[in-house]
């Protein structure tokens, strides 16, 4: 079975070394993931250095994705975790810690946990919620002051240093991309890596802020969405970003998680129906990062996001924190080929097909499928059309990309169904195309007499779009 949904991974400590990573793609990883939020730029070069050299003995190219941190709000440092019961009233300060000011004792005696966003006492109002340490503590505003809040805890436990916290249904007043968020998507940019996941990602406005930023870098942009903000903006942010990222962690606290499952699937249709590639990502295999199996309700959440077609599944702590690494991908692996074989729900049936371009990778796939073809082999430089064909889903048929980029041919493996190689092009068509045939036959197993849908616009001398059905011995 050729599995057409992506495996991102998580590198983090766990797997950050060059044997693991062998192991990992081994077992099914096809992108590595930076995730800033806990990396720094010595330890990501090491990854990116790791990777290129196994780039250079790999079947397919495996590309990197940077994902920043995002405009986050967050706890301060604490000496020790502290325990926070249900019932208990807690501070939450914007200025200086106790007595630092003047040496007088604070106008809340009780526990203070300092929070690294001022504008928190004007952005929430008394009754709503704060939630710390992704939804597993949640407290109640009680007052405010210009110090910060007073709150009742409801759900306690064990609050660590630099967590994270989310304000339910506020606006919160941070810009995009700042910071350690810019430095890092200059690092990424320094070193060529392949996509750029934008955290928080809110209107379009944040996409272009991006582009702006990486100028003729060809980055490709995955927008996560992870509030309600972004949720209200979505159609918008997926016509101007390239993809979109699920981001079901702090989404799922953001909104009611009974709601969560409607979410993801109108978020997967809104990508099918505008062309966008679609990235699930949070809790797939979350109980492996202990257990050396997955739940049944895991194997079922997984086998759902592949049938509503999205272009890739995401590991987070599972494969940068986890015991079992490379059994989790290759559980993923094994559960995503299998579910493939079952139809999925068919939004790309609804895809905005509004050139010619559109039109002609269409009908390229509908001739591929109802030939039986063995591939629809696809010459590019930039990777447009491979792009189209990949909205257009082919139930069965794989899409063989062949371009003579290598940042092209990386970033071309998170599309579903879509496997790239490296090609020098000839100023002659007929041998380009025969290259790419031979590479079928040579590196993909596929016998001569099989019929293959090639499409590019080196088949005809002005460069117009055209389609052929071939034979792959000749």
């Amino acid at each position: 079975m050729r599995r057409r949904t992506k495996i991102i991974c998580t590198v983090g400590p766990a797997t950050a070394d060059y044997p693991m990573l062998e192991r990992m793609y081994a077992a099914g990883m096809d992108i590595v993931r930076l995730n800033m939020s806990h990396s720094d730029h010595v330890e990501a070069q090491k990854i990116i250095t790791w990777i290129k050299t196994l780039n250079r003995k790999v079947k397919y190219p495996v590309p990197l994705l940077l994902d920043t941190m995002g405009p986050e709000i967050r706890t301060g440092e604490l000496d020790a975790p502290m325990r926070l019961e249900p019932g208990k009233e807690v501070y939450l300060t914007v200025g200086p810690a106790s007595g630092e000011e003047d040496g007088s004792p604070s106008e809340w005696p009780a526990d203070e946990i300092h929070v690294n966003y001022p504008e928190l006492p004007e952005a929430v109002a008394v009754g709503n919620s704060v939630t710390l340490d992704n939804g597993l503590i949640n407290l109640e505003v009680l007052q405010k002051s210009e110090r910060g809040l007073r709150c009742r805890v409801i759900d306690g436990g064990h609050l660590g240093s630099r967590r994270h916290i989310n304000l339910p249904g506020v606006h919160v007043n941070l810009p995009a991309i700042a910071g350690k968020d810019r430095e890092d998507i200059l690092f990424g940019m320094e070193h060529d890596l392949d996509f750029l996941a934008l955290s928080f990602v809110r209107t379009a406005d944040d996409i272009a802020a991006a582009r702006e930023l990486l100028g003729s870098k060809t980055l490709k942009i995955i927008a996560k969405i992870e509030d309600r903000e972004g949720l209200a903006n979505v159609e918008e942010i997926t016509r101007a970003a390239d993809g979109v990222m699920v981001a079901r962690g702090d989404l799922g606290i953001e909104v009611d998680i009974a709601v969560m499952p409607n979410i993801q699937r109108n978020l997967v249709r809104t990508c099918a129906r505008l062309g966008k590639r679609c990235v699930v990502a949070t809790h797939l295999l979350e109980s492996m990062i202990e257990n050396p199996i997955p739940t049944r309700a895991e194997v079922t959440d997984v086998a759902n996001a592949i049938y509503e077609g999205v272009d890739a599944i995401m590991l987070s702590a599972e494969t940068s924190v986890g015991r079992h690494p490379v059994r989790c991908v290759a559980q993923l692996s094994r559960i995503a080929a299998t579910s493939e074989q079952f139809p999925g729900l068919g939004f790309a049936a609804d895809l905005i097909a509004d050139t010619d371009k559109h039109h002609v990778a269409k009908a390229a796939a509908g001739l591929a499928e109802a030939i039986g073809a063995a591939g629809i082999v696809v010459i590019t430089r930039r990777g447009v059309m491979v792009d189209l064909v990949t909205s257009c889903q082919p139930p069965t048929v794989p899409i063989f990309a062949f371009s003579n980029n290598s940042q092209t041919r990386r970033r071309l493996m998170l599309n579903r169904g879509v496997f790239s190689h490296r090609t020098a092009f000839s100023t002659v068509p007929e041998k380009t195309i025969q290259t790419a045939l031979n590479v079928l036959q040579e590196r993909e197993d596929i016998p001569p007499d099989e019929r293959v849908v090639v499409i590019s616009d080196v088949l005809a001398e002005r460069r117009v779009d055209a389609i052929q059905i071939r034979t792959v011995g000749g």
